[in-house]
This record gives structure tokens, C-alpha cells and sequence, in this order.
């Protein structure tokens, strides 16, 4: 069947219109909040922004994504999909009405505490979404069902975060600006529960035939399933070379993102306002950039290895960041941001094409769990060290200076990685 029969039939079914429903809304809440936080920590007026605060707003958003995501599964697999996803979205709700209070006077770390809390409820309820989809979409049409709202998804995550910059800009910079934003994120999820409240309570699965080992077994055999995919990637040098790779590029690219953000709020403007309207244009030049990825991308790989193009791409950030950061002119950054946005997406598809050939399909889903901790952890990481070498302006040759150097070695590295892969007889990246 075309993929728009697909669609027409998939959308006929009452529940995966409420599914879907569901995630657009939540996905939606998801940007307006992110969007609201990312505001507040970096460009609040009042507020005077050091690498360690920004660092750890980084590490809000990304370690629960590091470290629950493979773990979530263990009760997605357990209890009622319908009501994980009718509980996290109340949940959040919830949550983002403490954050509200606490944004208004409370202390900083019970700002990230409480934003941690809702992000951390946030793993449970995109799994459950996922894990939802073949209950209400034939087998056969899974392919089409899982591109289409999980596209769906992300574009609506970038239009919240997008409305919330332009809302933000409207109720204002401070707190009860950024607590208006929150609270509409929170009305955006109580929308969403109510919503999945119209499926039936067992209609989302799981489906058990056996009763389910103990959760505490469970667990362990998560554990046990990450520990076994470390040991075959031993096996398969390309794929641990490829994740070698991103992990690398992922730790250049936060610290790139991190001295950005520095430079628009303390340097380049002394109106937090104007900062952030520079910012977001960045974010947006990147976004470009990984769209033009997704095109370049399959082209490129026709005619040269996924392999070598992984390396052109590290040695061409190198170039960049030399040629348009380290003027240290604002005028550069959209460019540069839609440069290092091609070299980001473009690794990736790279990365997950290879790590699909090399490793072994009974394998594949533990080795891209660590796939996904590796990669949040990465820039979890880069945030740690940034807050350490950078100068709350931003502004550091020594640190762009080594940005540079890291990714010309990480180009030269995967190179000559790649090169002794191949020596070995061993089956190389592709």
C-alpha cells in the first residue's frame, strides 16, 4: 500500500489518533518548557549566567536521557501502558507546577532538582509511547507508523521551543514570564492526559502471557544486556569505532554549544533580550543544518564510505570553528552553528548505518542503548569540563584553539582507525 493509504488507514483507528494526539501535545509541552528554562538559566535579566549554572542546565536536560532510558523499559514492560502514559503526563503536570513556585524565589538547585523531575518522568512517557504503537497500528504498517509520529514528534518539540522563545519574549524575561510559559507547558500535558484517559485502560499493553520476572531481576538483566553489548562491540572494531567517533564529537560539540551560549548572553550583548533572539537564530541555523545533513548525507555516501565521510566531516569542523569562531564575531555564529549542524546530523546517520551493518541483529538493541547513553554522556560530559576551562563571557582562544586541535585529531584518529581495521582482515566501516 503508498504511504499515504497507509497514513489514511492508521489515522481511521480512534487510538492512534489519541495516541498520537497524545504524543504531538506532550512533545509540544516538551519545547515550551525547554525553551522556558533555557531562557531563565542563560538569559534571565536578572540573573548573571557562569559556565557552572549552564552546565548544569545541560546536565538537567540530558543525564536522565544518559542514564534511565535503557532502564525505563523494565516497567513500560509491567504496568499499563495507558496509565504509564496518563500518570507521567499528570506527573509532569504536577512537577512543573513546583518548578513554577520555585522559579518565583526558590534556590537554584531546587530549580534543576524539580526540572530533572519532570525530565526524568519525561523517559517513561516517550518508551510508553513507543511501546504503545503496535497496539494500534498493524504490523505491516509499523515502518510507516513509527516515521510518521516520531517525526511528528520532533517537530513538534522544535515548534513548542520555538513558541516558547516568541512567547518569552512577549510576557517577559523573569521569573513570572518563565512561570507563565512553565504553566502553559503544564496546561499543554493535562491536555495530553486527558486525551489517553479516552483509551482503555488495557488496550495499550503490555501483553503477558507469563508472569514477568521480579523488578529487581529485571533490572539486573538490564544491566547484564548493557554489559553484553560492550563485550560485542569488542568483536566489531567498526562499530565501537564509529561510537568512538560520535562520543568524541558529541564532547567537542558541547563545549562549542556551551562557549555559544556564554558568548550571547555576557558578550556579544549587554541585553539579555537581544542575547537570546541571537541564540535562538544559532539554534535555528543548526536545525537547518541537520535537515541539509539528512539530504547531503545519502548522496555523499554513494560515492565515498560512510567511513571517510565521517573523517571529512571532524576535519571540516576543525576548519570552521578555526575560520568562523575564532574571530569571536557575532556575525559568524549562524554560519558556523549551520556548519557544525551538517557535521552533527551528518556523523550520526553515519554512526546508526554503521552500527546497523556491523553488529549482530540479536545484539543491535543492547548495543544502541549504549549507543544512547554514550552519546547524552558525551555532552554531559563537555558540560563538566566547559564550566571548568570557560571564562563566564565565553571568550577563550586557548579553548576554541583546542576545540580545533580536538577535532583535527579526532579526524586523524577515526582515519588511521579505520585504515587498522581494515589491515586486520576485519570486515571495516561502511
Amino acid at each position: 500500500m503508498s504511504l499515504i493509504g497507509d497514513l489514511r488507514a492508521m489515522s481511521a483507528g480512534r487510538d492512534f489518533r489519541r495516541l498520537l494526539s497524545t504524543r504531538l501535545i506532550s512533545q509540544f509541552a516538551d519545547g515550551v518548557f525547554q525553551a522556558a528554562l533555557a531562557g531563565y538559566v542563560f538569559f534571565s535579566p536578572e540573573r548573571q549566567t557562569v559556565p557552572a549554572e549552564a552546565a548544569a542546565a545541560f546536565a538537567v536536560l540530558l543525564l536522565p536521557y544518559s542514564v534511565l532510558g535503557p532502564f525505563a523499559g523494565v516497567f513500560i514492560d509491567r504496568w499499563s501502558r495507558r496509565q504509564v502514559l496518563l500518570c507521567s503526563a499528570i506527573a509532569k503536570a504536577v512537577l512543573v507546577a513546583i518548578t513554577v513556585l520555585l522559579v518565583a524565589g526558590g534556590p537554584t538547585w531546587a530549580i534543576y532538582l524539580s526540572a530533572l523531575a519532570v525530565l526524568s518522568v519525561n523517559r517513561f512517557l516517550l518508551a510508553a509511547l513507543s511501546a504503545a504503537l503496535p497496539h494500534v497500528v498493524e504490523r505491516d504498517r509499523l515502518v510507516t507508523g513509527n516515521a510518521a509520529t516520531t517525526t511528528a514528534g520532533t517537530i513538534l518539540t522544535f515548534l513548542g521551543a520555538g513558541v516558547g522563545a516568541g512567547l518569552r519574549l512577549l510576557v517577559g524575561e523573569g521569573a513570572y514570564g518563565t512561570g507563565a510559559l512553565l504553566l502553559g507547558a503544564g496546561l499543554c500535558w493535562l491536555t495530553a492526559a486527558a486525551v489517553i484517559a479516552g483509551v482503555r485502560r488495557d488496550r495499550l499493553g503490555p501483553g503477558l502471557d507469563t508472569e514477568p520476572p521480579e523488578v529487581r531481576e529485571a533490572m539486573r538483566n538490564v544491566a547484564r544486556g548493557l554489559a553484553a553489548g560492550l563485550a560485542h562491540l569488542r568483536a566489531r572494531p567498526a562499530a565501537a569505532l564509529a561510537l568512538g567517533a560520535i562520543t568524541g564529537h558529541r564532547f567537542l560539540y558541547g563545549i562549542a554549544t556551551l562557549m555559544t551560549a556564554l558568548l550571547y548572553r555576557n558578550t556579544f550583548h549587554a541585553d539579555a533580550s537581544a542575547g537570546f533572539g541571537g541564540f535562538a537564530i544559532v539554534i535555528a541555523a543548526s536545525g537547518a543544518g541537520y535537515f541539509a545533513a539528512a539530504i547531503l548525507t545519502p548522496i555523499v555516501t554513494e560515492r565515498i564510505s560512510t567511513t571517510s565521510w565521517i573523517t571529512l566531516q571532524l576535519a571540516f569542523a576543525a576548519v570552521v570553528l578555526l575560520g568562523c569562531g575564532l574571530p569571536f564575531r557575532e556575525a559568524l555564529f549562524p554560519g558556523a552553528g549551520f556548519a557544525l549542524g551538517v557535521v552533527s546530523q551528518g556523523v550520526k546517520i553515519c554512526v546508526d548505518t554503521i552500527v546497523q551493518r556491523n553488529v549482530d541483529d540479536a545484539f543491535r538493541g543492547r548495543v544502541f542503548s549504549v549507543y544512547d547513553m554514550l552519546f547524552n554522556a558525551g555532552f554531559v560530559a563537555a558540560a563538566a569540563v566547559g564550566a571548568a576551562v570557560l571564562p563566564p563571557g565565553g571568550r577563550s582562544v586557548p579553548v576554541l584553539l583546542g576545540l580545533v586541535l580536538g577535532y583535527a585529531l579526532l579526524a586523524v584518529g577515526h582515519a588511521m582507525a579505520a585504515d587498522a581495521v581494515r589491515s586486520r582482515g576485519t570486515t571495516g566501516p561502511r
